[in-house]
Formats: structure tokens, C-alpha cells, sequence
């Protein structure tokens, strides 16, 4: 650990908060009607669509225009998949791609998730990779945006069964915040030497007389929205490690303030909304928290050299001098590579520029453990949000049981039918991790064949690759085959449920809060804009996440942690 590597997450966190907080003003008018500038747009597209925007939809209603549209656009991608050998911009003549890999990839790119068991310049043609994916990355992280803003609504409105219009929200969404936001960092990515064009791979003589086939394609413009959108999912299989992907510094820095740019900006938009902008930086303060003790502990883990190196080779021990370098790009180090670590995981981004599956066994457990809190640190934009507001509401729910009082959130009286969808969305995360990762690790032939690692650090990498698709984040421990009949089925299933089973209660709760009365704040109301409303959430999120998580944590990352200690390696 260096005083350079903490200036670098300092600044990080100066830039990251000085361009959030207008950008969440910004979000905030776009979603309330106060800016129109596009609105000419909007009113063609909708005539095209069949939209009637004057109308709005009760959480059912709502919910329901979500599933129908991510289902469409699912089988859209697959059929994509299936017959890209027919379809233009196929210069490398791929064929179509595998059912099971292609319904796995469709679910995936549908839910946010981007996880990917496959190499993309090797099995994706240039038009799947634009009409199916990066269409994807701007529908899916639309359709985030919009489920959050409804819960807001519903926390805002007074009497009323409607919490606003689904297809309004998504066109909103990504015609005034991911296009424009995404253009203008699309050529700030290609000022720097990402890679855009249309062109055949290259094959080139190398100095051995050897050819080699650069791989190369439309990566900038994909690269912009898979951070921003929090998709993760890369152009190429080395993901932001990848020298076209990710060449400079500045590009590295540039796609990790994209990763919580909008979900931190989310937290603005919440408090002005509301009309409470301190609650809004109550909740950021308290991912900021979870988000800066995250990435000490992977910058301390990986900043201390492999004790299973020491004294093997004078070399070798020389260069794990400045921390574990296994598994990193040299041109970012252990403090970038931590830091790119923390974000990802934190959001459900799953971008990364080096492999998790090298970390020391405590960094790894840290970006797995980031996952497991629900992907509400920052999280996926909308979902972040949203998954962050369902802490929010068991937390006042706390409050209220301790002080003797009914709770209340924001004029809201909180009540059985409340604590309940909130505790449904809580329940469902772990249950779906946790019963397919016991499944798996049971059947030798389908689950633990795909290892390439055997003990604790073999169910790390099955863990990871089931709380990774369940938290919608996509990244993996790299350690696993996971382009397998078992792994693309349950994987994918897994997905989905993570992704749209978690959303139905949230908008229950979204159209309950909707039609209650709002009630004065009285002596016993509990504030939920002060420091100490931080703590007690930052408090809930933790016990919840360790009493859930911490026993299979100590039979993975925990144990290998011990018995690398001891010198037991597993291999």
C-alpha cells in the first residue's frame, strides 16, 4: 500500500462526487418533466410504438411491461445468436452460436448481467455484438433506471395507484441520460486508442514468421455503455484488461468513474424527488462507507506478496515484493487493479481489468463478499438504487420495533404488507446463490468437472459464478468452465430470477407506499437524513450479508486463507 495508490482513490472519489451530484439534478428534472429539450423525439417515437405517454400504470401494469419487454427482447437476442451465419457484418464467418451458450448469453445481456461463457472476438459477429449486446446494454440498464425511478415515485406520491409509465421511463432514460452520456465518452475512449471500426480481423507475420489474427471491431462505442449501463459484459474474452479495450491510464480511470457515475447520481436524484436532499446523501454516504472499506481490504490483501512464493526463488520473491502481481496488468498495478476490483463489484458492472480468480484469497472473498451484500453499493444503475431502498425501509422498520413506534420512512407509515415484499426481495437473492451452489458442488459429473481448482478455493469459484448471476454483476473468478450444458442452464435461470423475481416485490412495495396518506413527522419520527440513519443502515446491510453469507465464506475464501498460511496449495 503506497501513498500513490490512495491519492489515485482519492481523486477518484473527488471526481466521482463533483460530477454526480449535477448529473442527479439533471436526472432528477428529465424524470419529473422539467426537461423537454428532446421532447419532439419522444413524441415520434412513441407515435411509432403505439405509446400513449399520457397514460400511467398501476405496479402491476408497470411490472408486467417489464417482464413482456424483457421477454421480447430475449428471444430477439437468441434468434440473433442463432442465425448470426446469415446476418450482415459477419466478416470472420462465425456460425451461429451454440443453444445452450446462446439462451445463457440472451439471459444474460437481458438482465443486466453480461456474465460470459464464452470469448467474444472469437464466437460473436460484429452485428450480434451491436444489434444483440451493446442494444441490450442501453435497454437493460434503461429498464434499471426506470424500476427505480417507480419506487421513488412511489415514496413521492400521496393517494395514488399509478407510479408512472414504464415505456415513458425507458425512452426517457436512455434518450436524455445513457445516448448523450455515452457518445461523448465513446470518443473520449477512442482519443485514447480503443479500437472502433468495422474492418476484418488482421493477420499479421510475427518476428518467429508466425501469423497472428488481431481481433478488433466496433469497441469503443460498446465500451462507453457496458460502464456506464454497469454491463461489464467485454468486447474482447480479456474484458478491461484487454490493451483495445483499455490502453491508457486515462481510459482506466475514464471506465471506472463510468462504473458509479449514474448510480451515484441516482442518490441525488432520490433526495431532490423526495424533496429531502439529505436523505439522498445519507444513502451515498453510506455506500461511500461500504464502498471505501471494500477496497482497503482487496488494496491490503493484494498489496502483501503470496506467502506459498517466499524464499522459492530469489526472483520470484523479489517481484511479489510490491504485492500480489498474479493475474494483473503491470501498466495498472495493484492499487488500480484493486480499485477497478472494488468498483465492479460493488456496482453490478462485472467489467474487469484483471482476474479475480488470481487475488489472494482475502481480496477475493472481499469482491465476492462486495456481490453478496446485493449488489446495493453504488449497484447496478437503478437497481442499485432501488435494492439499497429496500435496506432502507427494513432499516426504518428496525428503528420502529426499538423505539416502541409504528415506523415511518418519509411521511410513510410502514406496515405489514411492506415488511413483507421487502423481506421477499431479501430472502430470494441468497436462497437462489446458495441452493444452486449446493446443488452443483454435489454432482462430480456436471458441477465440480468444470474446476480447475480443487478444496476451499474450487467452491469459491462455484460460489462466485452463482452470486455473481444472481447479483446481475457478470464478472468471474475465471477459474471455471462455465460454457457447459449445467452451468449455461442453471446460470441463466439464476439470472433471471435474480433480475426480475427480485424486481416484482420491489414494485409491490413501489404501488403500496404509492397510495398511502403521507403523516406529519411527530417527536418519535425517526430522521432519516443524519449521520446516525447512516450507521444503522450501513449496520443492517452488514448483519444481514455476514449471518447469510459467512458460513460458506468460511468453508471458502476464509479456510484457503488459513491453509495458504500453512503452505497447502490446491491446485
Amino acid at each position: 500500500m503506497t501513498i500513490n495508490g490512495w491519492l489515485q482513490f482519492a481523486i477518484y472519489c473527488v471526481v466521482l462526487v463533483a460530477c454526480m451530484w449535477p448529473l442527479g439534478i439533471y436526472m432528477a428534472n428529465v424524470f419529473t418533466g422539467k426537461v423537454t429539450f428532446l421532447r419532439p423525439v419522444e413524441k415520434i417515437l412513441y407515435r411509432a410504438c403505439g405509446i400513449h405517454g399520457g397514460e400511467e400504470m398501476t405496479w402491476m401494469e408497470y411490472a408486467a411491461a417489464i417482464l413482456l419487454f424483457s421477454m421480447v427482447s430475449l428471444l430477439l437476442t437468441y434468434a440473433i445468436e442463432r442465425l448470426q451465419f446469415i446476418l450482415p457484418w459477419n466478416g470472420q464467418h462465425f456460425a451461429g452460436v451454440a443453444p445452450l451458450l446462446a439462451w445463457n448469453t440472451a439471459a444474460s445481456f437481458t438482465t443486466n448481467t453480461n456474465w460470459q461463457a464464452y470469448a467474444g472476438e472469437a464466437v460473436m459477429s460484429y452485428f450480434t455484438q451491436m444489434a444483440g449486446l451493446a442494444y441490450h446494454n442501453f435497454l437493460s440498464a434503461s429498464v434499471g433506471i426506470a424500476a427505480a425511478i417507480a419506487l421513488v415515485r412511489g415514496i413521492v406520491r400521496r393517494e395514488s395507484m399509478t407510479i408512472g409509465n414504464f415505456w415513458v421511463d425507458t425512452t426517457q432514460a436512455w434518450l436524455y441520460v445513457l445516448l448523450p452520456l455515452c457518445m461523448v465518452f465513446a470518443l473520449v475512449l477512442v482519443s485514447q486508442g480503443v479500437v472502433q471500426n468495422l474492418h476484418p480481423y488482421t493477420a499479421a507475420q510475427t518476428l518467429q514468421h508466425q501469423t497472428q489474427i488481431i481481433a478488433q471491431g466496433p469497441v469503443a462505442s460498446q465500451e462507453a455503455i457496458k460502464e456506464l449501463g454497469t454491463n461489464g459484459g467485454g468486447f474482447f474474452n480479456a474484458n478491461s484488461a484487454h490493451p483495445f479495450e483499455n490502453p491508457t491510464p486515462f481510459s482506466n480511470f475514464i471506465e471506472m468513474f463510468l462504473i458509479f457515475l449514474i448510480s451515484g447520481a441516482l442518490t441525488v436524484t432520490l433526495g431532490r424527488m423526495t424533496g429531502s436532499p439529505g436523505h439522498g446523501w445519507a444513502v451515498f454516504a453510506c455506500m461511500a462507507i461500504l464502498f471505501a472499506a471494500g477496497f482497503t481490504a482487496v488494496y491490503w490483501a493484494e498489496s502483501q506478496p503470496n506467502p506459498a512464493l517466499h524464499g522459492v526463488d530469489q526472483r520470484v520473491s523479489s517481484l511479489q515484493s510490491g504485492g500480489n502481481m498474479e493475474g494483473k496488468e503491470t501498466r495498472f498495478g495493484v492499487s488500480q487493479s484493486a480499485l477497478f476490483a472494488t468498483a465492479t463489484t460493488d456496482a453490478s458492472c462485472g467489467a474487469v481489468n484483471s482476474m479475480h480468480d488470481s487475488f489472494m484469497p482475502l481480496g477475493g472473498m472481499t469482491v465476492l463478499a462486495n456481490i453478496m451484500l446485493g449488489e446495493i453499493v453504488f449497484g447496478g444503475v437503478g437497481s442499485g438504487l432501488y435494492g439499497m431502498l429496500i435496506y432502507v425501509v427494513l432499516s426504518v422498520f428496525i428503528a420502529g420495533l426499538m423505539v416502541g413506534r409504528t415506523p415511518e420512512y418519509l411521511g410513510k407509515k410502514i406496515d405489514a404488507y411492506d415488511v413483507k415484499m421487502t423481506m421477499l426481495y431479501v430472502l430470494i437473492f441468497p436462497l437462489i446463490i446458495l441452493v444452486f451452489a449446493a446443488i452443483t458442488v454435489l454432482m462430480p459429473a456436471w458441477g465440480l468437472s468444470s474446476l480447475n481448482n480443487s478444496g476451499p478455493h474450487g467452491l469459491t469459484e462455484i460460489l462466485y459464478a452463482y452470486v455473481s448471476a444472481a447479483g446481475n454483476n457478470g464478472s468471474a473468478f475465471a477459474g471455471l468452465n462455465a460454457n457447459t450444458p449445467w452451468f449455461n442452464t442453471t446460470t441463466g435461470f439464476t439470472m433471471l430470477i435474480g433480475r426480475f423475481l427480485m424486481m416484482v416485490p420491489m414494485l409491490a412495495l413501489a404501488g403500496n407506499l404509492a397510495r398511502k396518506k403521507s403523516v406529519p413527522p411527530s417527536p418519535g419520527t425517526f430522521p432519516v437524513h443524519t449521520p446516525l440513519f447512516t450507521i444503522l443502515l450501513t449496520g443492517v446491510i452488514l448483519i444481514v450479508g455476514a449471518l447469510t453469507f459467512f458460513p460458506v465464506l468460511s468453508l471458502g475464501p476464509i479456510l484457503e486463507h488459513l491453509l495458504l498460511q500453512h503452505g497447502v496449495l490446491f491446485s
